[in-house]
């Protein structure tokens, strides 16, 4: 009888026990809820948790979640992981980002896919590879991302050298086979890969048969493109040596030479050579004159006054 009573209180003891955990889970998993519940104005979005460079696949350890201001949200932003990372389906990172920076979908590949240049590519535009080297790729200092200026040089109607500026602001998707230099040091490239609207492929495809293109680096941030720009030829590089001179657009006659200054100098009147005059001859004598001979030989002595004088 005692151990059937004690049978039954460890019984009822075993379902009380449980009820409390069942009661102290359910408590804990509101109480948990209501931490993690987001303030109003704010939304949770997936951020990266550690640098992210090209190529890098996503996992749950590199992201996690922040909390923004609802009206500052980027669009392209993941609510949730399962949005961002789904079993079976691998996304990659196609566009840098730096520890905090919001997850967009522009800057990862989409879903099974990987690290292409065709996925850097936004709506509406095209990859086009032009071919340069060492010189009118700066030197291997031009990386991915940058923007660049595209200069061609050309020959004119009138069969002269000129240059021209093609198209400006453009980004550099890859240099040569690479769309990512990790070490950052300059790596001489023998084609580069641009990013460009139709229009401008075709101006590329066309250029490379009708010139040489060289590109020039810009500033970073510098969006805006200059206006005005000139045709350069090579009777402007004659007047940037004599002095400044309007452009001629490449396309009429060379302008007149610079006309040459005249200098006059004056030299000085040559001085008056000294005229050798003789020495004077001695004074005649005026009055009368004796001879005296002596043997063969004769004198004369002078008898009276000199002229002048006595």
């Amino acid at each position: 009888m005692l151990r059937r009573q004690s049978l039954i209180a460890l019984g009822v003891a075993v379902i009380l026990g449980l009820v409390a955990v069942y009661l102290a889970n359910i408590y804990l998993t509101s109480r948990a809820g209501n931490d993690q519940r987001t303030p109003e104005g704010m939304a949770r979005v997936a951020v990266a948790a550690v640098p992210l460079g090209y190529g890098t696949e996503l996992t749950a350890d590199k992201i996690r979640f922040a909390e923004f201001p609802t009206s500052a949200i980027p669009a392209g932003t993941f609510r949730t992981a399962d949005e961002l990372l789904v079993p079976g389906e691998r996304r990659v990172v196609i566009r840098p980002m730096e520890v905090n920076e919001p997850i967009l979908g522009s800057k990862i590949s989409g879903k099974g896919q990987g690290a292409s240049i065709a996925a850097t590519l936004p709506d509406g535009r095209r990859a086009a590879t032009v071919r340069i080297n060492d010189v009118s790729g700066v030197a291997g200092f031009i990386q991915p991302n940058d923007s660049v200026d595209v200069l061609i040089t050309r020959q004119n109607q009138t069969g002269q050298q000129v240059t021209d500026v093609l198209l400006q602001n453009i980004r550099v998707i890859a240099m040569g086979q690479q769309a990512n230099n990790e070490t950052g040091q300059p790596v001489v490239a023998s084609t580069a890969t641009l990013e460009v609207v139709p229009i401008d492929a075709q101006k590329l495809a066309l250029g490379q048969q009708a010139g040489t293109l060289s590109l020039v680096l810009r500033k970073p941030g510098q969006q805006e493109d200059i206006a005005g720009v000139k045709t350069v030829s090579l009777s402007d590089l004659r007047y940037s040596i004599y002095g400044a001179a309007p452009y001629n657009n490449g396309n009429a006659a060379a302008p007149a030479q610079p006309k040459p200054v005249v200098r006059v100098i004056r030299q000085p009147a040559p001085r008056p050579r000294p005229v050798a005059t003789a020495p004077a001859a001695p004074p005649r004598p005026t009055g009368s004159s004796v001879q005296v001979v002596r043997g063969t030989a004769g004198s004369d002595y002078q008898v009276g006054d000199y002229a002048g004088g006595r």
